[in-house]
């Protein structure tokens, strides 16, 4: 009932020592080296014990201290989109080749590719114990009632893609911008009625305030001497960016109750599972859209060190994003986007020169005073009734 956090991989170490058939890897070119059981409960615990939420308090060492891994997850979150966006507006401010810049549908394809192969060898570096086939033991898992499972967030995504053409083609580019942050909202209600998460009402204000500073923020970056009418449906639009919104509501907060309640695998081969669906769907993706493109310049096209280095960013998001739904949760994720989103912004103008607005002022000060609302006025923690005993006399013939 101890979960034990070890130096090999702390973040994506999923199993309790106690539930290991046997002593992990102890060689394997020294890369997961790790304890007997017997050493391993002897050891220091830096995990709470695991009542209701089991990994929501446990603590890895850092910097001489120990920090949850929630809030590093989220932090390292943060980091990872503003290096994410960083590295798209450079990719496409300096191309590789000008005359065929790169199809951000493979560069999707690679990062799920990398992100697959990566967790792969997490799965046979650090779970896998010694005298078993990692062969039958990926079969036994991945031809499993979880993967079809997990299949449905993917095929949620690819349907919310194509409602957010649909919704692109239709609306102005502000009232997309505008529209699209309804995902905040749209994520914190599914996560009460999924997950019975419990909200204040003053973090209910908070999001109100996320969405509209993310929103503002968002439509202060677009240029209003480009920005007409569409002539497209507004009807329609709205439409499809209101069920993109849900879509990726309920997409987030699926994968987090598999991830909680689910059955009991690493975090490697989650990642697996969902890597495989990820460039399988990217695949299908990039035949039907950019197909043409890809048979006459190649599927490698414009590829260059800013490009890789966006698609290695984007792939270690996606093993951050499920650290980040295991041990925190869909709305913290949502405020560690929009944080990044201001910050991303703030460094744009800073390298690219992209002009600061007072509106992108107000909007930032907007989710700021949200991020705080929401962690200082967390909801009261449940309030569970104690059992209630009848009094029962000693001259009672039935109580003896």
């Amino acid at each position: 009932d101890h979960l034990q956090v070890q130096r090999g991989c702390p973040a994506l170490d999923d199993q309790a020592p106690a539930e290991r058939s046997g002593p992990a890897r102890s060689g394997r070119r020294g890369v997961a080296r790790r304890a007997a059981v017997g050493a391993t409960r002897s050891a220091p615990l830096l995990a709470s014990k695991m009542v209701d939420q089991p990994t929501a308090a446990v603590r890895i060492p850092l910097l001489g201290a120990t920090m949850q891994l929630k809030y590093l997850s989220l932090l390292l979150l943060v980091i990872q989109n503003v290096g994410l966006v960083m590295s798209i507006k450079y990719s496409r401010v300096h191309p590789a080749d000008a005359s065929t810049p790169y199809i951000a549908s493979t560069a999707v394809v690679m990062s799920e590719v990398i992100k697959f192969a990566v967790s792969l060898v997490g799965e046979y570096l650090y779970h896998t114990p010694l005298g078993e086939s990692f062969v039958e033991n990926f079969k036994v898992e991945f031809f499993n009632v979880d993967t079809i499972k997990l299949s449905v967030p993917g095929i949620l995504y690819c349907i919310q893609n194509n409602l957010l053409f649909i919704a692109v083609s239709n609306l102005t580019v502000a009232a997309y911008q505008v529209s699209a942050q309804i995902k905040i909202l749209t994520t914190a209600v599914f996560s009460v009625w999924m997950l019975s998460k419990q909200i204040s009402m003053l973090q209910c204000v908070a999001l109100v305030l996320l969405t509209a500073g993310v929103a503002i923020v968002q439509v202060s970056s677009i240029d209003t001497d480009s920005e007409s009418a569409t002539g497209g449906n507004q009807i329609v639009g709205m439409g499809a960016i209101l069920l993109a919104c849900s879509t990726s509501g309920f997409a987030g907060v699926y994968f987090e109750k598999m991830l909680k309640t689910g059955r009991k695998v690493s975090l490697f081969f989650r990642n697996v599972q969902l890597g495989f669906f990820g460039w399988v769907i990217g695949l299908a993706t990039v035949a039907v859209n950019d197909g043409q493109q890809v048979y006459e310049h190649g599927f490698f096209q414009g590829y260059g060190v800013a490009v890789w280095t966006a698609i290695l960013t984007q792939a270690v998001g996606g093993l951050l994003v499920a650290v980040v739904m295991k041990y925190a949760d869909n709305i913290l994720k949502g405020f560690a986007t929009s944080l990044s989103i201001v910050l991303g912004s703030i460094l744009s103008t800073i390298f690219f020169g992209v002009p600061m607005t007072l509106q992108f002022l107000f909007g930032a000060g907007l989710v700021l005073i949200a991020v705080y609302m929401y962690g200082k006025y967390p909801a009261p923690p449940k309030q569970v009734s104690p059992p209630q005993y009848s009094p029962v006399s000693r001259d009672d013939p039935e109580a003896k």
